[in-house]
């Protein structure tokens, strides 16, 4: 789907549930609160839990409808609407201590992902996994391809099989890194 096609969806449906992602609240609530990332943040499930647990939260996403919910929801965030496939909105290097991808597979920002974290932060990466009978495309990963990314890093976390996330039902590939 288009940024359009997210735009249109968040217009009709507009915020349909406020529980975080449960690996991203997991991981989160084990790190000191400080700045985090949320790219293709949708209507901010993560980003508000996060900004409600002391973090100081930029959200991204492309669908100015999903950011429009999310600036209501939430003031305090510093909610952008930007095309990450454009590469409209750049990743400040060395600037985060945690960086949420979740359920948006963009290969090309894996690397600034990469170069976003401070020494030490951490890189939460949620994207759906190849299965048997499902048509390949461009936003599934292989199996054990995400783990490849971050080869070097200290993987506090690695998961491949079904979601453990009520919100999504295909299989999802997971990792939660540190910065070296």
């Amino acid at each position: 789907m288009d940024i359009c096609g997210w735009d249109e969806r968040y217009r009709s449906e507009g915020a349909k549930d406020a529980t975080p992602t449960p690996l991203l609240a997991e991981t989160a609530a084990k790190l000191k609160p400080a700045r985090a990332l949320d790219l293709a943040c949708g209507t901010g499930r993560n980003a508000v839990w996060l900004a409600e647990h002391g973090w100081n939260v930029t959200a991204v996403d492309g669908a100015p409808a999903a950011i429009d919910t999310l600036r209501e929801r939430c003031p305090a965030i510093d909610a952008r609407i930007a095309d990450l496939e454009k590469h409209e909105f750049v990743i400040e290097e060395s600037a985060w201590d945690l960086i949420a991808d979740c359920y948006y597979l963009q290969r090309d920002l894996f690397e600034p992902i990469k170069r976003g974290l401070k020494p030490g932060g951490v890189a939460v990466v949620i994207v759906h996994l190849v299965e048997p009978r499902h048509e390949e495309s461009r936003f599934s990963v292989q199996p054990g391809e995400l783990a490849k990314y971050f080869e070097g890093w200290q993987i506090l976390h690695s998961y491949e099989g079904k979601p453990k996330d009520p919100e999504h039902k295909r299989a999802v590939a997971q990792i939660v890194a540190r910065k070296p």
